[in-house]
């Protein structure tokens, strides 16, 4: 898409701090980063969200943030990484081109992806149990 930041980002149409890529996806630091090294997966074709993607294209991604993840430990020292990925904005996508977010986490810093655990009620876990295999 013309319009899309991220198609434009992901397809070297505009200059980006990019530590990978390949025919699939690029890999860019975050201009906006929650800690050092914070980058993304885009991949070169449109897909609004997770739903659109094709299945090959959610596993090569999901192995990619498997590669960049441990690469990251290595070059920034980061003791662990978040995976996060979004869809639809209650859910806090803000662009809408499928990105996966690395995140280098290191012991001491903020917690950046967390909540706090609630309940599972046993009518919820029936009614859910209940639609997913019917």
């Amino acid at each position: 898409m013309s319009d899309c930041i991220f198609c434009l980002l992901a397809n070297g149409n505009i200059p980006t701090a990019t530590l990978f890529e390949n025919d699939d996806f690029r890999v860019i630091l975050d201009a906006g980063p929650a800690t050092d090294g914070h980058c993304l997966i885009l991949p070169k074709a449109h897909y609004a969200n997770l739903l659109e993607m094709p299945d090959d294209l959610i596993a090569k991604a999901h192995v990619l943030a498997k590669q960049i993840g441990a690469k990251l430990m290595e070059v920034t020292g980061c003791d662990g990484f978040n995976v996060v990925q979004n869809n639809n904005e209650c859910a806090g996508q803000t662009v809408f081109h499928y990105h996966v977010h690395i995140i280098p986490r290191y012991e001491g810093g903020e917690a950046i992806v967390g909540w706090n655990p609630g309940t599972l009620s046993d009518d919820v876990k029936e009614k859910l149990v209940n639609g997913f295999n019917a």
